[in-house]
């Protein structure tokens, strides 16, 4: 029997992404504060803290996912609202008519939020963005999936390849947004969408993985 979890009353997985959001705040806005605006933290602890006051404890996993999506949406100021709303909504949307969650349903749910993130971002990896982190996290599930591993063992691939696009993106030239005003100047530091969405990834398949059944 494949490994799955049930969508409905699984709203502790978001819960918890806002919780590591809040214990993260800080450190997100010192990685930001050296190449960026310095607010990162504070705005994704805002988004996140309001989606967790928001959120039913007893919902389902894609539900508690739109609250999330709607909140950063509409709370956050700057890019990263819209940029992580479309990641959250479109992982809500491909997952709100499953009953119960396998690996290959969540893989091409998060290989359609990634492509979302790249065509609203307008970027691709490389660009020291958090599509860095994205895109590798996504095609590392995939890939496991499609050799046949468990979705624990999906997961497990996801989360390492998340960590090793994190920390690539602090070699590279940033090519978008106030960062890349810096040119070559940016190189050395990591990019703080890409450590919030490490940050969000790891925390998804510790989570997951400990809801897996079958």
């Amino acid at each position: 029997m494949s490994e799955k979890f049930s969508n409905a009353g699984s709203a502790d997985i978001v819960l918890a992404l806002c919780a590591a959001i809040h214990e993260s705040k800080d450190y997100l806005s010192e990685v930001d504060g050296a190449i960026g605006d310095g607010d990162h933290g504070v705005n994704m602890n805002k988004g996140f803290t309001l989606a967790s006051q928001r959120i039913d404890a007893s919902s389902s996993f894609s539900d508690a996912l739109e609250v999330l999506a709607d909140t950063l949406v509409d709370d956050i100021g700057g890019s990263m609202g819209p940029i992580y709303g479309t990641f959250f909504m479109t992982l809500s949307e491909n997952l709100s008519s499953s009953d119960e969650i396998n690996a290959k349903e969540f893989g091409n749910s998060l290989a359609d939020a990634a492509q979302a993130l790249e065509d609203l971002a307008g970027a691709k990896p490389g660009d020291k963005t958090l599509v860095d982190v994205a895109v590798p996290a996504s095609e590392a599930f995939q890939a496991a999936e499609q050799r046949g591993d468990g979705f624990s063992s999906c997961l497990s691939a996801m989360a390492e390849a998340s960590e090793a696009g994190w920390k690539s993106t602090e070699g590279m030239q940033a090519r978008l947004g106030r960062a890349a005003r810096l040119g070559e100047r940016s190189i050395g530091h990591l990019d703080a969408g890409a450590t919030s969405c490490n940050v969000i990834l790891q925390t998804m398949a510790q989570e997951i993985s400990a809801k897996l059944q079958g």
